[in-house]
């Protein structure tokens, strides 16, 4: 295999071609490996594996590539946490790496949060999920979903 100038060696062939032919609202979801990946990718999603890799890492590297949505209020979502996550004090500090990883793309929106069900029926559109190789007691809030867009974030 060749290595492309500028990609990131750890974005998959897989990956890449998925990011490449995504176009205008797409979504891709990056999931931890509780996440229901399979499953839902029956629904449509494509279903790439990223084993061994985290989401901060592979949204780091993508973000190189692909730009996000600047034609809604927040181009990127998590999944909210559940009531008794949240009762029993469950932290999810990712979210602050997710959230300068954007900074550092140029995107300052805040990251949209929404109901567990919600994000599952929002991942069966999504054009193709990520699974990645961290658990969510390693890495809790782990899901995420960006939008494409063809213009970057403005800084």
């Amino acid at each position: 295999m060749v290595v492309l100038k500028g990609v990131p060696a750890l974005l998959s062939p897989e990956l890449l071609y998925a990011l490449a032919r995504m176009g205008h609202g797409d979504e891709i979801v990056l999931a931890d490996v509780n996440f229901p990946t399979s499953s839902i990718c029956r629904c449509g999603p494509e279903e790439i594996r990223a084993d061994g890799l985290g989401i901060p890492q592979l949204l780091e590297a993508m973000l190189k590539l692909l730009p996000l949505d600047t034609y809604v209020e927040k181009p990127a979502v998590v999944m909210e946490l559940v009531p008794s996550d949240r009762e029993r004090g469950l932290q999810t500090p990712v979210w602050r790496s997710y959230q300068s990883i954007l900074l550092g793309a140029g995107c300052a929106s805040p990251l949209a949060k929404i109901e567990r069900f919600e994000f599952y029926e929002r991942a069966k559109k999504a054009f193709a999920i990520v699974a990645t190789g961290l658990s969510g007691a390693e890495h809790s809030g782990g899901y995420w979903v960006p939008r494409e867009q063809t213009l970057p974030c403005p800084r």
